[in-house]
């Protein structure tokens, strides 16, 4: 990941920490994996509007759940799932959610989510995970 987009993640990251800690607004980090390239404007026809997208390179992408829980964030990552398995006709979509916790740094996050991801693509049947793999 390049410096520009590792500080645009760790400024977005720290603006929700803020929004949470000034109005208590709910949101969830994940990264989302896809094996074939992908543009922002392919995948943004899959969020939902109120989520926010980086695109960290070709294939992943750092995705804010605003304003949601990381239960409602699970559903919500299934509905990507299913419309790029749909869009693509594949399967080689995975996503990662880390829980919201402010005393997080920014690159803590990003690196848990990496972690989560390489649990989620050793088990082919896995999709979507939280960073409760990371426990087993």
């Amino acid at each position: 990941m390049g410096i520009n987009i590792s500080q645009r993640v760790s400024v977005v990251i720290k603006k929700i920490y803020y929004t949470h800690e000034r109005y208590q607004i709910n949101a969830t980090f994940a990264m989302l994996y896809h094996e074939k390239p992908l543009s922002v404007i392919e995948l943004a026809e899959h969020v939902r509007i109120s989520d926010q997208l980086i695109q960290i390179d070709e294939n992943h992408y750092f995705i804010i759940f605003d304003f949601t829980t990381q239960k409602n964030s699970y559903k919500a990552a299934q509905n990507i799932i299913q419309n790029l398995d749909i869009h693509f006709n594949d399967h080689t979509s995975c996503i990662a959610l880390d829980t919201f916790n402010h005393l997080k740094s920014p690159q803590s996050v990003l690196n848990r989510l990496n972690m989560i991801l390489t649990e989620i693509r050793k088990k082919s049947y896995i999709r979507i995970e939280t960073e409760d793999i990371l426990d087993h």
